[in-house]
């Protein structure tokens, strides 16, 4: 096959995956529906900060870019929890030393394109908008949105990282037997923004993903290279309760924050600006199958599967795609119906298990992270990875801190569950937990078990 890809979609994973195939010699368009955001600038007020772990950080190193995006990350440590009483609570995420790290979306992706934009054998098409591909004739159709001209191009191999709402997985559902679903929560999602101090420095503390958890809502606050954080609240669309349909005017935005986030008040002083200004967003996750039209189509990140952010996985997942892709290059020296063919049989369920796991962790990040029994669990979870560091890693380190298939890390997760669950059932367990013999005993069992 002619060593030629065209590539609908220039985010965060377009333009990184352009960069993998542009590095194993191939020519490479790529056309983006917005303004080229190194002259535009980056739109905001609707992007959740992102958090960069271990599969986002190998798919650079694979691009040979890692170095150019590390200044530009935070370490953050762990969970640091805020009570309505303003009390600080922390969590570490793994290990000493373990850290998720904060990036910009919009710095990341202009730094990713510049980078794709150094090679010769890559181009970027902006403001084209994708109107469809022709899977029989391997040709995608563009509108200029300038302009309204209509241009189309041929390319042997297409892919789609056209984001959640992708052109092309719109063309992929007029064939027969293809399954799709689309789900929203309902919640949606309000950026707000911390300024930095007036020397510049960060208002609380940079090396902590901080959260508000309210129970039914909450606030996060990431933290940015200049000083500033860019906060999210999460909040239902409607209900009698606390939603955003309630907070129609800046007093009822402010009487809300003045009840449940007291001690943010000093860190927002846009605040009333912001909830006027800013969208509220909607948090869908979206499943389908298959993910390829023969040897011609295959679609990327959230195209082939969007999720919501509570797991911090949709930029890793999309970008972990692009690794194995690049691993498959090489395996099946270039031959892309084994590649596709693969990388669809084998990724699919990864796909479904890192949407379950963002799900689930939102109800952990919004009504566990204050309970007492939910800490003693992971207080638990770090005895046993500390006692038995090789039989036993947690679910969140096995996601965040290790390249563990999403799909085999739910399952371990589920019996994970069920182990902690018998430990706590122990009698006066809640005191006695540390070197307690039962709690070995109890372990021993479960892997015996499991082992069959």
């Amino acid at each position: 096959m002619e060593k030629r890809a065209l590539i609908v979609g220039g985010g965060l994973v377009g333009s990184l995956w352009a960069v993998l195939l542009a590095k194993r010699g191939y020519e490479v368009d790529v056309f983006e529906q917005r303004p080229d955001p190194r002259s535009a600038g980056f739109i905001g007020g609707r992007s959740i900060n992102l958090a960069m772990s271990t599969r986002g950080w190998r798919a650079l190193e694979k691009a040979g870019i890692e170095s150019r995006i590390r200044p530009a990350a935070i370490a953050m440590y762990g969970r640091m929890m805020h009570s309505v009483e303003g009390e600080l609570t922390f969590q570490p995420y793994g290990r000493d030393g373990q850290a998720i790290y904060s990036v910009s979306r919009g710095g990341l992706n202009i730094e990713l394109i510049r980078i794709a934009d150094s090679y010769d054998n890559l181009r970027f098409h902006f403001g084209q908008k994708c109107l469809g591909v022709g899977l029989d004739s391997n040709t995608v159709y563009f509108e200029s949105v300038d302009t309204g001209v209509r241009t189309s191009m041929q390319a042997p191999l297409i892919f789609g990282a056209d984001g959640a709402f992708s052109a092309v997985r719109r063309s992929l559902m007029k064939l027969p037997r293809f399954n799709y679903s689309q789900s929203y929560l309902e919640y949606g999602y309000k950026e707000l923004h911390i300024p930095p101090k007036a020397d510049g420095s960060h208002a609380i503390d940079k090396n902590a993903l901080h959260i508000w958890p309210r129970g039914n809502f909450m606030m996060i606050a990431l933290p940015n290279i200049d000083g500033s954080f860019t906060g999210t609240l999460f909040l239902p669309f409607e209900g009698e309760g606390q939603a955003f349909e309630q907070l129609q005017s800046s007093e009822q935005a402010l009487a809300f924050f003045e009840a449940y986030f007291p001690d943010s008040l000093p860190l927002f002083p846009d605040l009333e600006h912001d909830f006027r200004t800013n969208p509220t967003s909607a948090l869908a996750t979206i499943r389908c199958s298959p993910w390829c039209y023969e040897d011609k189509v295959l679609l990327l990140g959230d195209a082939a599967h969007a999720i919501v952010p509570f797991y911090g996985q949709g930029m890793n997942a999309g970008f972990e795609d692009c690794s194995i892709l690049d691993e498959m290059i090489g395996q099946y020296q270039d031959d892309w119906t084994a590649i596709i063919g693969a990388f669809n049989r084998e990724r699919i369920d990864d796909g479904n298990a890192v949407a379950t796991l963002a799900l689930r962790n939102f109800v952990e990040m919004r009504d566990l992270v204050a309970d007492p029994l939910f800490l003693l669990r992971k207080e638990i979870a770090a005895h046993l990875q500390e006692k038995y560091p090789g039989e036993f890693l947690p679910l969140y380190s096995q996601v965040t801190f290790s390249h563990i298939p999403y799909s085999e890390a739910l399952k371990e997760g589920d019996a994970q569950e069920e182990l902690l669950s018998r430990i706590l059932s122990l009698p006066g367990i809640l005191h006695n937990w540390k070197d307690n013999p039962e709690v070995d005993a109890i372990f021993r069992l479960w892997q015996r078990e499991r082992q069959g």
